[in-house]
Parts: C-alpha cells; structure tokens; sequence
C-alpha cells in the first residue's frame, strides 16, 4: 500500500513499476499533466516516489487508472452524513458554478464599450518567486542591471529574474500571497483560476470559491469568512433539493477535507477600518482550515503586514509574447486582426510606448487608445497624460475604491506637481534609482511649503513616508526595486514628468545644455509636445545647437563647403535636405563604409525635411537595395546627388578590406567588378550632367574613364586582382577624389580629428532632433518654423548674414 506522509501520499518502489507501465500506455508525462491540470514538478514527483498532496496522487491515479490500493487494504466508502465527499464536492462545485461564471467570466476595464469575455483575451501571467533575493540588491548592484549601451532603452520593470507560470506558483505553494503594482492583471489572473478550477482544468476536484475582500468588508452584520463563504454556495440562505439533506452545513466538512481553493481578491482595496477586522478574519480561517488551497492579492506596499504561512510572489511584467497575444486577442474579438499587426508595428517602433505596454492595465488603455484611431497621438504627451490619469484617478473611480487620504493637503493636481520636481531633479542628476531616504527627503521638501503644512520636523517625516507609501501603493508611480530602492515604475513616466516638470516651470535654458545627450531626446520632444507655443523653445534650442561648432574653424569651412555645395546643385529639393545629404555623404567617407549609408539614408535628416526626397529615396531603395542610388535612374536621386554618391561609392572601395565578397564567383561580384559598375554608371550620370560645359563634361568622361581601364579585369585570377589592390589602391583612390574635387567640388580630406568627428556626430544627431521636434504635433508659426529649417546645418557667418539681411527687409 502507498506510504502516507501527513497530508499526502507516495508510492512504493514496486507501485512505481506498475505506475510508470500505466504511463506508457497513458503517454507521456507532458500529456499527464495537460490532461489533469498539474504543473510538471507535481508529475515529476509522483513517479520519483516523493509525496504527494492527496488529492493529487488520487487524480493521477485514476487518470491512469492505476489501483494503487489493493482490495483488501481499501477500507470502507468514505461518507459524510449520507452522501460520499466526492458526490458532495461535486454538488457544491454545480451550486458554485453560476456565481463563478458570473462574478470570473467576464472583465470590463477603463471606457471598455461592454465586457469581454476572459477567456477571449486572458493570456497566461508569469510569478517572480524569489522577491526577498531581489530586495536584498544594494543600489550599484541594481544600478548595474541596467543595459551596458546607456541609454538604448531598458526596461525598470524587467530586473533579470527566474519566472515561473502562475498557475504553477499556485501549484507549489497552497497558500500564496500575490503581489503587485496596479493594473498588473492580480484580479485577472484570480479570476482566471476560478474558471479553470470550475471548468475541471485545474484542481478540479476541487470548489472555488472567489471573495472581493471588499464586499466581505462591507457585509452587512459583518459576519465571518466561513459565513460569508456559505452565503456564496447557498444564494439567498436556502439550499434546495440537496441529497445531503443540510448542504451549508457541510460547507465545513468539506473545508477539513481540503477540497476548497479560496480566492481572495484585493486586500489593498479594504478600507482601514476595516482592515484590522480582515486580517484577523483570513488569519483565523487559514490557520483552521490549513489543507485547502488560498490565494490572496494584494498591492505591493499597501499594507505593513505578513502572513507567516503565506508565500510572497510577485506578478512580472508582460513580456513581448504576452503583449502581442493580448493585443491579437482583443482585436480579434472586433474582428480586426489587421489592426493587432499594426498596434505591434507602432509598439515596435516607439519604445517609449513599448514601455507601457508591459503593464497589463496600460495595454488595455493602449487598445483603446489604437482601437479608435488605428494609430497612436502624434503628441505622446496627450497619450502619457492618460496613462498618468488611469493611475491617480480613473482605476479607483471605475471600481468605486475610496482609498484613504494620507494627506489631507496633497490633492491630485500636487502629486503630479511633487512627481514632477522628483522626476526632474532625479533625471538630471542620471539617476534612475533612489534611496528612501532622499525620496522622503524630497517630499518632505515639497510638502512642507504646502499651505497648512506642518512645522513640526518628526510630523513631517511621518506625512513624507506616508505620502510615499499612498504613491507607490495606490498609484504604483514609485515601486521599491530593492530594499529601500525606488524607481518610477516605467522610465517613460519619469521622461513624461521630467518634462512636464520643464514646462511648469520653464526650466528651458537646462533642456538646452543637454540637447546633445541621447539619454534627454524623449524629455525634449515631450517638453516640445506640452507647449502651447513651441516658437520660443525652438529656437533657443536652435541657437544652441549652432553654438556647438561655432568656435571650431576647420569645421565652419567645412559647413561653409555644405552652404555653397548645395547652392551649386541643380536638385528639385529643398536645399537644407541638400545640404544634409551632403553631410551624411561626407560624414560616412570619414566614418562608415557607403554601404551604411545607404541604410542610414532612408531614416535620415535629409529624408525628414524633403517629402520628394523621401520618396525617392524610398523607390529607389525598393527596387535595388545593394546599388539603390547607381541602377535606377529613373527612381534614383536627382542627377547631380546620384552622380556625387556613385563616384562616392567607387572611392569607399577601399574601406572594404573584404576583397571577395564569397568563394563563389559564379554568384557573388569581386570588388573590382563592382567598381568597374559603379564608375560605369558614373559616366552615365556625367553625360546627363547639363550644367556641365561641354569641354569640362568631355574632361570628366576623359579622366573617369582612363580610372576604369586601370582597374584589373574580372578574367583575371583572384591572386592577381588582390595583388593589384595591395600595390595600386592608394594611388587610384587619390586619383578619384582629385576627379571628384576638380570636377564635382566633393570629396575633401577634410582630416577631422576623432574629437572633431565626434562633435560633427553631436551636432548631427541634435540638428535631426530639432527636426524631429518640427515634424511632432507642436504649435509652432510658420515663420519659425521656415526660419529653422532654411539655417539648418549652415556656417555661424551665413546664419549671421541672413538675420542681418532679414532685419535690414
């Protein structure tokens, strides 16, 4: 007979011969614990001969219909009054059914038009098991988490740890105390493992049994859990046609048996006075019901208590999967599939917003926001403000929670106002963890010059720390990293209040001196977005930006070069995307292989000022990625550009070390056969070239073509040509670009040094910046916003005499 430990089972070494010849005939143990509901731990253990609960052990073995027991050692029917507890358990769970499916089968959020159904949406949740490892980091050990590539865009919430499925935390662990920030999908997820359990999926033998400990709060005459808990499986006091004859009765019975899985949802959301009263209650019913399964929910840091026989996890953040199977799922329900694709493209595209959408709570407002537009603002400023607005408001409201007031004098309007200034004095100072301790230092600023305030010290520190604890447990805007380290929640609401910060309180001269770091780029545009009138800030920025290279000669005639170059070219574009291209076309000489630029074109800032230029671009990248600018002539940029980048493409050769692209030269161009195609379409560009008199256009065609004949023929061994390319290529590279010079006035040395070119890129990347301010849903006039864009990436001298010219008009 199987050994029997406590409340559970195991088998013998001669009944695991027996089990496992049932298995095979069974399948596999993956299929066993699909087929019951089981993690894989619990299976694993079954056949290793390790206990197992009891309920389990005789689920399994009657899955695999394994008498475990034999007939002489089974005693007598097991009954209770007169009826046998399986019969009973499978009444209550009939009874409970209704009210499950009513209160757990549907969710409705937010300005949800009508409930959806759980199942259409629910995705599974994952449990971070190992919390107090986590609190135990120091705060270089949880700064160090983040990306090594500062300021490509890491996710607070997603601090490296081991995730488990939930219902397999449920599994492990027969009382869990569920943890997390609002809006983390707690509710969700219980009310998910209500429908299974009720739909035989997971522990279904089993009762659920789901309790708001709210509405439990409120009950009136205040009666006791096991009370209120007869109340749900007898609606109305009355319990009909029953075969036990007095079913509420047996409520408890059944509740020693340990065939009850207890729910209990929201333990944040009782109101203090009654919170005393609950804790007791669940404490009291835990301790003397212990074999059943509990789950509870609770946000972090709302209440200062532990539960000694309770497991503390916590919800993780949706993960990129997670995401894409809720947003397909919702879009589904409105048949409009179409529209997932598109919502993960923009996801994808905006890591701001991406960093949103791994909070549950801020999806759904994400697929509301998506549904009605097919697009998200063009202003992210409006779409965080909404987020902000969930968070301190809407998600309360819509539940009807009245959360007590720590602080009568911090209304909603001043805890935006106190995020802000955190938000700005943390994120200038680079620092995206704090102590406790100076994030109650801070509050304690901000609320001491609060009208009414207190002047008593220790008042003080008591109202601060509860100001942080109502932020970080009723907001989730603040959440505790560590132990005693906080963050905002997402990186994307310290930018958006960082910003919003500047903008209360003009603090533009500071946005200025930072316009060059990549860490400030999303603090800018959302500044810009928050502007009423943009005009002014603009063109500070604008000014600072041309004060970067304004000291430095060698680069102000090189710009001086850009000016006139773009003058020069008969090109259907707007000549500051002229003078752009230019820029990049010479920036990459001096940096990258062309083959980079061709790819940095399409996203680039000449791309972002000229629509015509665009889509050029873009055609001509379509139709021949690898040569986009050389085959095409057609699709190809205007004729002086595509001449100017093809000579530019002949004379990169020699930055490309890789002299045979394979070994297979029946499929793959050597690289003197691609020179030999870029220069012959370089002559092509040099007979369209109609500015060009005809004895300079019959020189150039001379000179390009005597450079053609140089090269080495493709008939020729691979010996040969890599032979000539070690002997001739600094020779014939500086003979292209004196053509280049002579001919088309491009392809200086300009022999910046690593500093200088380092500046150039600062000055690059904040110039785009600029343009992509232009390009937002600003307020700015049209004559600024043309004053801008014709001095963009002109030399100090030439900004100078166009003010001056414009001044004397």
């Amino acid at each position: 007979m199987a050994k029997k430990t406590g409340r559970s089972l195991q088998l013998t070494p001669e009944q695991l011969v027996e089990a496992n010849r049932a298995l095979s005939q069974f399948g596999t143990k993956s299929d066993l614990a699909a087929a019951l509901g089981m993690s894989r731990t619990t299976i694993n253990k079954f056949f290793k001969g390790e206990p197992v609960q009891v309920k389990n052990f005789h689920a399994i073995c009657k899955k695999l219909k394994f008498d475990w027991q034999p007939e002489a050692e089974k005693p007598a029917k097991e009954e209770t009054g007169s009826v046998d507890l399986d019969a009973l358990v499978q009444e209550m769970r009939d009874r409970i059914r209704p009210f499950i499916q009513e209160r757990c089968g549907t969710m409705r959020v937010l300005d949800m038009a009508q409930p959806i159904g759980l199942g259409e949406i629910y995705t599974h949740v994952n449990i971070l098991e190992k919390i107090t490892a986590r609190r135990g980091l120091k705060l270089d050990e949880l700064a160090a988490q983040m990306s090594s590539d500062e300021f490509d865009r890491f996710s607070l919430g997603e601090i490296r740890e081991e995730q488990i499925p939930g219902l397999e935390a449920v599994e492990r662990h027969s009382k869990l105390m569920i943890l997390g920030k609002p809006g983390a999908g707690k509710t969700t997820f219980l009310k998910h493992l209500a429908m299974q359990c009720i739909g035989g999926e997971f522990q279904g033998d089993r009762i659920p049994l789901f309790v708001t400990l709210k509405e439990f709060a409120e009950t009136h005459g205040q009666p006791d859990l096991l009370t209120y808990l007869e109340s749900l499986v007898v609606p109305f006091g009355k319990f009909q046609n029953s075969a036990s004859g007095n079913a509420p009765k047996s409520l408890p019975t059944l509740l020693s048996e340990g065939q009850a899985l207890i729910l209990l949802d929201g333990l944040d959301e009782v109101r203090e006075a009654d919170a005393s009263r609950v804790l007791h209650q669940v404490k009291h019913f835990s301790e003397r019901h212990p074999h059943n399964a509990l789950v509870m929910t609770c946000r972090i840091a709302a209440r200062d208590y532990t539960f000694e026989s309770f497991t503390e996890v916590e919800v993780a953040d949706f993960n990129d999967r997670q995401i894409a199977e809720v947003s397909e799922s919702w879009f589904r329900c409105r048949q409009d599939e179409v529209k997932a694709e598109r919502l993960l493209t923009a996801l994808k595209e905006n890591p701001p917003i991406r960093d949103l959408a791994s909070s549950p709570l801020l999806l759904t407002l994400l697929c509301l926001v998506f549904e009605d537009s097919g697009e998200f603002p063009a202003n992210r400023a409006e779409l965080y403000e909404n987020g902000v607005d969930v968070l301190l408001k809407k998600w309360d409201v819509k539940r009807n929670i009245e959360r007590d007031q720590v602080y009568k004098k911090l209304s909603l309007r001043r805890k935006e106002d106190l995020l802000s200034q955190i938000a700005y004095r943390t994120f200038e100072a680079g620092q995206y963890f704090f102590k406790k301790k100076e994030l109650e230092r801070q509050i304690q600023d901000f609320i001491e010059h609060l009208p009414g305030a207190s002047t008593d010290e220790q008042t003080l520190e008591l109202d601060s720390e509860a100001v942080l604890k109502s932020i970080e447990a009723q907001h989730g805007l603040f959440v505790e990293r560590a132990r005693g380290i906080y963050s905002f929640s997402h990186l994307t609401f310290h930018e958006y209040f960082a910003a919003r910060e500047i903008k209360e309180k003009a603090r533009f001269t500071a946005l200025a001196a930072h316009i060059t770091e990549k860490r400030w780029r999303e603090v800018v545009l959302l500044t810009i977005g928050m502007m009423p009138h943009a005009d002014k800030i603009l063109r500070g920025l604008k000014q600072a930006i041309d004060g970067l290279l304004a000291k430095d000669e060698q680069i102000q005639a090189f710009l001086v070069w850009l000016c006139e170059k773009s003058k020069s070219t008969s090109a259907p574009y707007k000549t500051a995307s002229i003078r752009a291209f230019y820029y990049i076309l010479d920036r990459a000489l001096v940096r990258d292989p062309i083959r980079a630029l061709v790819r940095d074109l399409v996203h680039d800032l000449a791309r972002d000022l000229d629509r015509a230029l665009a889509r050029d671009l873009d055609r001509a990248l379509v139709y021949n990625r690898d040569r986009a600018l050389v085959y095409n002539r057609d699709r190809a940029l205007a004729r002086d550009l595509d001449l100017d980048f093809t000579l530019a493409r002949a004379r990169d050769r020699d930055l490309n070390l890789n002299f045979v692209r394979a070994s297979d030269r029946d499929r793959d161009l050597t690289r003197d056969l691609d020179l030999d195609l870029d220069l012959a379409c370089a002559l092509v560009r040099a007979s369209q070239a109609e500015d060009l008199d005809n004895a300079r256009w019959g020189m150039l065609m001379t000179r390009l073509d005597k450079l053609r004949e140089q090269l080495p023929q493709t008939d020729q061994t691979l010996e040969n040509i890599r032979r000539w390319w070690h002997e001739n290529w600094e020779v014939w590279v500086n003979q292209l670009r004196s053509v280049m010079v002579e001919y088309r006035d491009a392809g200086y040395d300009w022999q910046f040094s690593n500093a200088q070119k380092a500046q150039l890129e600062k000055y690059y990347e904040a110039n785009k910046l600029l343009v992509d301010c232009l390009n937002s849903d600003c307020y700015v006039s049209r004559g600024v916003r043309e004053e801008i864009e014709d001095t963009l990436l002109l030399p100090i001298a030439e900004i100078e005499r166009r003010k001056a010219q414009k001044a004397q008009s």
